[in-house]
Protein backbone atom coordinates (compact mmCIF):
# COMPACT_ATOMS: atom_id res chain seq x y z
CA UNK A 1 0.00 0.00 0.00
CA UNK A 2 1.18 3.50 -0.79
CA UNK A 3 0.51 6.85 0.80
CA UNK A 4 -0.27 10.20 -0.78
CA UNK A 5 2.25 12.78 -1.87
CA UNK A 6 1.73 16.49 -2.23
CA UNK A 7 0.80 17.74 -5.68
CA UNK A 8 3.87 19.45 -7.18
CA UNK A 9 2.12 22.70 -8.11
CA UNK A 10 3.43 26.13 -7.16
CA UNK A 11 2.03 29.64 -7.13
CA UNK A 12 3.68 30.17 -10.52
CA UNK A 13 1.84 27.15 -11.90
CA UNK A 14 -1.48 28.57 -10.76
CA UNK A 15 -0.55 32.03 -12.06
CA UNK A 16 0.13 30.55 -15.48
CA UNK A 17 -3.20 28.70 -15.44
CA UNK A 18 -5.12 31.85 -14.53
CA UNK A 19 -3.36 33.84 -17.25
CA UNK A 20 -4.09 31.11 -19.80
CA UNK A 21 -7.73 30.99 -18.77
CA UNK A 22 -8.10 34.77 -19.03
CA UNK A 23 -6.53 34.73 -22.52
CA UNK A 24 -8.79 31.88 -23.60
CA UNK A 25 -11.82 33.82 -22.38
CA UNK A 26 -10.77 36.90 -24.37
CA UNK A 27 -10.15 34.76 -27.46
CA UNK A 28 -13.67 33.38 -27.07
CA UNK A 29 -15.12 36.89 -27.01
CA UNK A 30 -15.81 36.92 -23.29
CA UNK A 31 -15.20 39.82 -20.92
CA UNK A 32 -13.86 37.38 -18.35
CA UNK A 33 -14.48 34.30 -16.23
CA UNK A 34 -16.29 33.91 -12.93
CA UNK A 35 -15.28 30.77 -11.05
CA UNK A 36 -17.16 29.45 -8.02
CA UNK A 37 -15.89 26.81 -5.55
CA UNK A 38 -15.46 23.48 -7.26
CA UNK A 39 -13.00 21.72 -9.57
CA UNK A 40 -12.32 24.77 -11.75
CA UNK A 41 -11.39 26.87 -8.71
CA UNK A 42 -9.13 24.12 -7.39
CA UNK A 43 -7.42 23.77 -10.77
CA UNK A 44 -6.92 27.53 -11.15
CA UNK A 45 -5.90 28.46 -7.60
CA UNK A 46 -5.39 25.38 -5.43
CA UNK A 47 -8.10 26.69 -3.08
CA UNK A 48 -10.91 24.57 -1.69
CA UNK A 49 -13.13 26.24 0.91
CA UNK A 50 -13.50 24.18 4.06
CA UNK A 51 -17.27 24.50 3.65
CA UNK A 52 -19.29 25.63 0.64
CA UNK A 53 -22.15 27.75 1.99
CA UNK A 54 -24.55 30.43 0.79
CA UNK A 55 -21.80 33.05 1.22
CA UNK A 56 -20.37 34.17 -2.11
CA UNK A 57 -16.87 33.04 -3.09
CA UNK A 58 -15.93 33.92 -6.66
CA UNK A 59 -12.71 34.16 -8.66
CA UNK A 60 -12.78 36.94 -11.26
CA UNK A 61 -10.45 36.56 -14.24
CA UNK A 62 -10.12 38.95 -17.17
CA UNK A 63 -7.32 39.56 -19.64
CA UNK A 64 -5.20 42.56 -18.63
CA UNK A 65 -6.43 42.48 -15.01
CA UNK A 66 -4.94 40.89 -11.94
CA UNK A 67 -6.97 37.88 -10.73
CA UNK A 68 -9.23 38.68 -7.77
CA UNK A 69 -10.84 36.22 -5.38
CA UNK A 70 -13.94 37.62 -3.70
CA UNK A 71 -14.22 35.72 -0.43
CA UNK A 72 -16.13 35.95 2.88
CA UNK A 73 -14.00 37.63 5.54
CA UNK A 74 -14.27 34.67 7.88
CA UNK A 75 -12.79 32.40 5.17
CA UNK A 76 -10.10 34.84 3.98
CA UNK A 77 -7.35 33.40 6.25
CA UNK A 78 -7.81 29.93 4.73
CA UNK A 79 -7.88 31.37 1.21
CA UNK A 80 -4.67 33.26 1.91
CA UNK A 81 -2.93 29.96 2.67
CA UNK A 82 -3.87 28.37 -0.67
CA UNK A 83 -0.88 27.58 -2.86
CA UNK A 84 -2.09 29.91 -5.59
CA UNK A 85 -2.90 32.82 -3.26
CA UNK A 86 0.32 34.76 -4.02
CA UNK A 87 -0.79 34.90 -7.65
CA UNK A 88 -4.06 36.72 -6.93
CA UNK A 89 -5.64 39.50 -4.88
CA UNK A 90 -8.07 38.66 -2.10
CA UNK A 91 -11.07 40.94 -1.70
CA UNK A 92 -13.04 39.98 1.37
CA UNK A 93 -16.51 41.03 2.43
CA UNK A 94 -18.18 40.89 5.83
CA UNK A 95 -21.62 39.66 6.77
CA UNK A 96 -24.17 42.43 6.36
CA UNK A 97 -22.42 43.92 3.33
CA UNK A 98 -23.43 43.25 -0.29
CA UNK A 99 -20.99 40.80 -1.91
CA UNK A 100 -22.58 41.34 -5.31
CA UNK A 101 -21.82 45.04 -5.26
CA UNK A 102 -18.22 44.21 -4.34
CA UNK A 103 -18.05 41.79 -7.26
CA UNK A 104 -19.80 44.14 -9.68
CA UNK A 105 -17.04 46.71 -9.19
CA UNK A 106 -14.66 44.22 -10.83
CA UNK A 107 -16.81 43.52 -13.88
CA UNK A 108 -17.56 45.18 -17.21
CA UNK A 109 -21.16 46.28 -16.70
CA UNK A 110 -22.08 45.27 -20.25
CA UNK A 111 -19.87 42.22 -20.62
CA UNK A 112 -20.55 38.60 -21.31
CA UNK A 113 -18.84 36.26 -18.85
CA UNK A 114 -18.12 32.57 -18.65
CA UNK A 115 -19.27 31.17 -15.32
CA UNK A 116 -18.41 27.81 -13.80
CA UNK A 117 -21.16 25.23 -14.08
CA UNK A 118 -21.45 24.65 -10.35
CA UNK A 119 -22.05 28.30 -9.43
CA UNK A 120 -25.21 28.66 -7.36
CA UNK A 121 -28.25 30.02 -9.20
CA UNK A 122 -28.75 32.43 -6.27
CA UNK A 123 -25.37 34.03 -6.90
CA UNK A 124 -25.79 34.27 -10.67
CA UNK A 125 -29.27 35.79 -10.37
CA UNK A 126 -28.06 38.37 -7.85
CA UNK A 127 -25.17 39.33 -10.13
CA UNK A 128 -27.61 39.77 -12.99
CA UNK A 129 -29.83 41.89 -10.77
CA UNK A 130 -26.86 44.06 -9.74
CA UNK A 131 -25.52 44.35 -13.31
CA UNK A 132 -28.53 43.90 -15.62
CA UNK A 133 -26.39 44.64 -18.69
CA UNK A 134 -24.25 41.53 -18.19
CA UNK A 135 -24.85 38.10 -19.69
CA UNK A 136 -23.37 34.70 -18.93
CA UNK A 137 -22.35 31.44 -20.57
CA UNK A 138 -21.67 28.09 -18.97
CA UNK A 139 -17.92 27.51 -18.73
CA UNK A 140 -18.35 24.04 -20.20
CA UNK A 141 -20.09 25.53 -23.24
CA UNK A 142 -17.82 28.56 -23.59
CA UNK A 143 -14.42 26.95 -22.89
CA UNK A 144 -14.92 23.18 -22.89
CA UNK A 145 -11.22 22.47 -23.43
CA UNK A 146 -9.93 24.75 -20.65
CA UNK A 147 -8.65 21.87 -18.49
CA UNK A 148 -8.43 19.24 -21.22
CA UNK A 149 -4.72 19.43 -22.12
CA UNK A 150 -2.60 18.32 -19.19
CA UNK A 151 0.97 19.41 -18.48
CA UNK A 152 3.77 17.03 -17.52
CA UNK A 153 3.06 17.23 -13.78
CA UNK A 154 -0.64 16.55 -14.30
CA UNK A 155 0.16 13.57 -16.52
CA UNK A 156 2.40 12.20 -13.80
CA UNK A 157 -0.41 12.47 -11.26
CA UNK A 158 -2.91 10.84 -13.60
CA UNK A 159 -0.46 8.02 -14.27
CA UNK A 160 -0.01 7.50 -10.52
CA UNK A 161 -3.77 7.41 -10.02
CA UNK A 162 -4.06 4.87 -12.84
CA UNK A 163 -1.32 2.74 -11.29
CA UNK A 164 -3.17 2.79 -7.97
CA UNK A 165 -6.37 1.65 -9.69
CA UNK A 166 -4.39 -1.12 -11.41
CA UNK A 167 -2.97 -2.25 -8.08
CA UNK A 168 -6.52 -2.31 -6.72
CA UNK A 169 -7.63 -4.61 -9.54
CA UNK A 170 -4.70 -6.95 -9.01
CA UNK A 171 -5.77 -7.32 -5.38
CA UNK A 172 -9.53 -7.53 -5.93
CA UNK A 173 -9.15 -10.43 -8.35
CA UNK A 174 -7.72 -12.45 -5.44
CA UNK A 175 -10.75 -12.06 -3.16
CA UNK A 176 -13.74 -14.44 -3.15
CA UNK A 177 -16.64 -13.36 -5.37
CA UNK A 178 -19.01 -16.34 -5.39
CA UNK A 179 -21.43 -16.38 -2.48
CA UNK A 180 -20.74 -12.76 -1.49
CA UNK A 181 -22.94 -9.73 -2.04
CA UNK A 182 -22.06 -7.08 -4.62
CA UNK A 183 -21.92 -4.54 -1.79
CA UNK A 184 -19.23 -6.57 -0.01
CA UNK A 185 -16.96 -6.67 -3.06
CA UNK A 186 -17.61 -2.94 -3.62
CA UNK A 187 -16.48 -2.28 -0.05
CA UNK A 188 -13.30 -4.20 -0.78
CA UNK A 189 -12.71 -2.02 -3.85
CA UNK A 190 -13.17 1.19 -1.85
CA UNK A 191 -10.82 -0.05 0.87
CA UNK A 192 -8.16 -0.99 -1.65
CA UNK A 193 -8.40 2.31 -3.54
CA UNK A 194 -7.88 4.20 -0.29
CA UNK A 195 -5.08 1.85 0.68
CA UNK A 196 -3.30 2.63 -2.57
CA UNK A 197 -3.47 6.36 -1.96
CA UNK A 198 -6.90 7.58 -3.05
CA UNK A 199 -8.30 10.32 -0.84
CA UNK A 200 -11.70 10.14 -2.54
CA UNK A 201 -13.60 7.15 -3.94
CA UNK A 202 -16.14 8.28 -6.53
CA UNK A 203 -17.66 4.96 -7.60
CA UNK A 204 -17.28 1.22 -7.09
CA UNK A 205 -19.61 -0.52 -9.52
CA UNK A 206 -19.92 -4.27 -9.02
CA UNK A 207 -22.53 -5.51 -11.49
CA UNK A 208 -23.00 -9.26 -11.43
CA UNK A 209 -24.94 -11.51 -13.79
CA UNK A 210 -27.99 -9.70 -15.23
CA UNK A 211 -27.05 -6.53 -13.33
CA UNK A 212 -24.04 -6.26 -15.66
CA UNK A 213 -26.41 -5.25 -18.47
CA UNK A 214 -26.92 -1.91 -16.67
CA UNK A 215 -23.78 0.23 -17.30
CA UNK A 216 -24.36 2.37 -14.18
CA UNK A 217 -25.77 -0.33 -11.93
CA UNK A 218 -26.10 0.73 -8.31
CA UNK A 219 -24.46 -1.86 -6.10
CA UNK A 220 -26.93 -3.89 -4.11
CA UNK A 221 -27.38 -7.01 -2.05
CA UNK A 222 -27.51 -9.48 -4.93
CA UNK A 223 -25.41 -12.52 -4.07
CA UNK A 224 -22.83 -13.19 -6.76
CA UNK A 225 -23.22 -16.71 -8.11
CA UNK A 226 -20.91 -19.18 -9.77
CA UNK A 227 -21.26 -18.70 -13.52
CA UNK A 228 -21.76 -14.91 -13.24
CA UNK A 229 -20.00 -12.37 -15.37
CA UNK A 230 -19.13 -9.39 -13.12
CA UNK A 231 -18.43 -5.89 -14.41
CA UNK A 232 -16.08 -3.91 -12.14
CA UNK A 233 -15.87 -0.15 -12.70
CA UNK A 234 -14.13 1.92 -10.05
CA UNK A 235 -12.18 5.10 -9.48
CA UNK A 236 -11.75 8.33 -7.59
CA UNK A 237 -9.13 10.95 -6.81
CA UNK A 238 -5.52 10.42 -5.78
CA UNK A 239 -3.52 13.57 -5.00
CA UNK A 240 -6.29 15.55 -6.67
CA UNK A 241 -6.36 13.65 -9.99
CA UNK A 242 -8.70 10.96 -11.19
CA UNK A 243 -8.63 7.25 -11.85
CA UNK A 244 -11.30 5.26 -13.68
CA UNK A 245 -10.93 1.71 -14.95
CA UNK A 246 -13.23 -1.18 -15.82
CA UNK A 247 -12.54 -4.87 -16.08
CA UNK A 248 -15.02 -7.74 -16.44
CA UNK A 249 -14.30 -10.94 -14.55
CA UNK A 250 -16.05 -14.30 -14.48
CA UNK A 251 -16.85 -16.50 -11.49
CA UNK A 252 -15.71 -19.92 -12.62
CA UNK A 253 -15.46 -21.02 -16.24
CA UNK A 254 -17.37 -18.89 -18.80
CA UNK A 255 -19.51 -20.19 -21.61
CA UNK A 256 -18.36 -19.95 -25.22
CA UNK A 257 -20.72 -17.03 -25.79
CA UNK A 258 -19.45 -15.16 -22.76
CA UNK A 259 -15.88 -15.59 -23.98
CA UNK A 260 -16.87 -14.47 -27.46
CA UNK A 261 -18.53 -11.28 -26.22
CA UNK A 262 -15.63 -10.52 -23.90
CA UNK A 263 -13.14 -10.99 -26.75
CA UNK A 264 -15.28 -8.73 -28.94
CA UNK A 265 -15.25 -5.92 -26.38
CA UNK A 266 -11.51 -6.34 -25.91
CA UNK A 267 -11.04 -6.03 -29.69
CA UNK A 268 -13.25 -2.93 -29.76
CA UNK A 269 -11.30 -1.36 -26.91
CA UNK A 270 -8.06 -2.01 -28.76
CA UNK A 271 -9.51 -0.44 -31.93
CA UNK A 272 -10.53 2.66 -30.00
CA UNK A 273 -7.07 2.93 -28.49
CA UNK A 274 -5.38 2.49 -31.88
CA UNK A 275 -7.46 5.38 -33.27
CA UNK A 276 -5.90 7.82 -30.79
CA UNK A 277 -3.41 10.23 -32.34
CA UNK A 278 -3.04 14.02 -32.60
CA UNK A 279 -5.39 15.76 -35.01
CA UNK A 280 -7.99 12.98 -35.08
CA UNK A 281 -11.51 14.08 -34.10
CA UNK A 282 -12.81 12.70 -30.81
CA UNK A 283 -15.68 11.03 -32.65
CA UNK A 284 -13.24 8.85 -34.58
CA UNK A 285 -12.29 7.04 -31.36
CA UNK A 286 -15.96 6.28 -30.79
CA UNK A 287 -16.44 5.20 -34.40
CA UNK A 288 -13.45 2.84 -34.32
CA UNK A 289 -14.63 1.02 -31.20
CA UNK A 290 -18.29 1.02 -32.22
CA UNK A 291 -17.59 -0.40 -35.69
CA UNK A 292 -16.03 -3.56 -34.25
CA UNK A 293 -19.09 -4.21 -32.10
CA UNK A 294 -21.60 -3.30 -34.82
CA UNK A 295 -19.87 -5.46 -37.41
CA UNK A 296 -20.24 -8.43 -35.06
CA UNK A 297 -23.98 -7.85 -34.78
CA UNK A 298 -24.02 -6.37 -31.27
CA UNK A 299 -24.29 -2.67 -32.18
CA UNK A 300 -27.65 -2.15 -30.48
CA UNK A 301 -26.14 -3.38 -27.21
CA UNK A 302 -23.39 -0.74 -27.05
CA UNK A 303 -25.52 1.97 -25.45
CA UNK A 304 -23.13 4.71 -24.27
CA UNK A 305 -20.30 6.89 -25.56
CA UNK A 306 -16.85 5.38 -25.86
CA UNK A 307 -15.15 7.76 -23.46
CA UNK A 308 -14.92 10.89 -21.35
CA UNK A 309 -12.13 13.18 -20.25
CA UNK A 310 -10.54 12.91 -16.82
CA UNK A 311 -8.42 15.22 -14.68
CA UNK A 312 -9.33 16.93 -11.41
CA UNK A 313 -12.73 15.31 -11.90
CA UNK A 314 -13.39 11.78 -13.08
CA UNK A 315 -15.74 13.00 -15.86
CA UNK A 316 -14.97 16.13 -17.89
CA UNK A 317 -14.48 17.17 -21.53
CA UNK A 318 -13.50 15.98 -24.08
CA UNK A 319 -16.00 13.23 -24.87
CA UNK A 320 -15.45 10.39 -27.31
CA UNK A 321 -18.85 10.45 -28.97
CA UNK A 322 -20.37 10.78 -32.44
CA UNK A 323 -20.63 14.43 -33.41
CA UNK A 324 -17.67 15.64 -31.31
CA UNK A 325 -15.26 17.04 -33.87
CA UNK A 326 -12.77 18.48 -31.37
CA UNK A 327 -9.34 17.28 -32.57
CA UNK A 328 -7.18 15.33 -30.17
CA UNK A 329 -4.18 17.22 -28.79
CA UNK A 330 -1.11 15.81 -27.01
CA UNK A 331 -1.76 15.90 -23.28
CA UNK A 332 -5.47 15.16 -23.46
CA UNK A 333 -6.55 12.30 -21.19
CA UNK A 334 -9.76 10.31 -21.51
CA UNK A 335 -11.28 6.88 -21.12
CA UNK A 336 -11.72 4.33 -23.88
CA UNK A 337 -14.48 2.04 -22.58
CA UNK A 338 -16.69 0.20 -25.04
CA UNK A 339 -19.19 -2.31 -23.73
CA UNK A 340 -21.84 -4.81 -24.70
CA UNK A 341 -24.95 -5.15 -22.50
CA UNK A 342 -27.36 -8.03 -23.05
CA UNK A 343 -30.58 -7.30 -21.11
CA UNK A 344 -31.45 -9.84 -18.47
CA UNK A 345 -28.26 -11.80 -19.07
CA UNK A 346 -24.86 -10.12 -18.63
CA UNK A 347 -22.64 -7.23 -19.66
CA UNK A 348 -18.99 -6.66 -20.52
CA UNK A 349 -16.99 -3.43 -20.31
CA UNK A 350 -13.23 -2.88 -20.61
CA UNK A 351 -11.85 0.58 -19.83
CA UNK A 352 -8.46 2.24 -19.78
CA UNK A 353 -7.47 5.87 -19.35
CA UNK A 354 -5.47 6.97 -22.40
CA UNK A 355 -3.37 10.07 -22.96
CA UNK A 356 -2.58 11.51 -26.37
CA UNK A 357 1.14 11.57 -27.21
CA UNK A 358 2.99 13.28 -30.06
CA UNK A 359 2.50 10.28 -32.33
CA UNK A 360 -0.35 8.23 -30.88
CA UNK A 361 -1.67 7.28 -27.48
CA UNK A 362 -0.42 5.82 -24.20
CA UNK A 363 -2.48 3.75 -21.78
CA UNK A 364 -2.46 4.74 -18.12
CA UNK A 365 -3.94 1.37 -17.13
CA UNK A 366 -1.95 -1.80 -17.74
CA UNK A 367 -3.80 -4.69 -16.10
CA UNK A 368 -4.75 -7.65 -18.25
CA UNK A 369 -7.61 -7.10 -20.65
CA UNK A 370 -8.03 -10.87 -21.08
CA UNK A 371 -10.83 -12.76 -19.40
CA UNK A 372 -9.98 -13.11 -15.68
CA UNK A 373 -11.42 -16.06 -13.79
CA UNK A 374 -12.20 -15.47 -10.10
CA UNK A 375 -13.48 -17.73 -7.33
Amino acid sequence: MTGSTLAPFTADDYRARMERAARAAADAGLAGLLVAPGPDLVWLTGYTPTAITERLTLLVLAAGQDPVLVVPALEAPDAAHATGAPALTLRDWVDGKDPYAATAALLDSGGRFGISDNAWAMHLLNLQKTLPGTSYASLTDALPMLRAVKDAAELELLAAAGAAADATFEEIRKVPFGGRRESEVAADLARLLRGFGHSQVDFTIVASGPNGANPHHEIGDRVIERGDMVVLDFGGLKDGYGSDTSRTVHVGEPTDEERRVHDLVREAQEAGFRAVRPGVACQEVDRAARKVIADAGYGEYFIHRTGHGIGVTTHEPPYMIEGEQQPLVPGMCFSVEPGVYLPGRFGVRIEDIVTVTEDGGRRLNDTSRDMVIVD
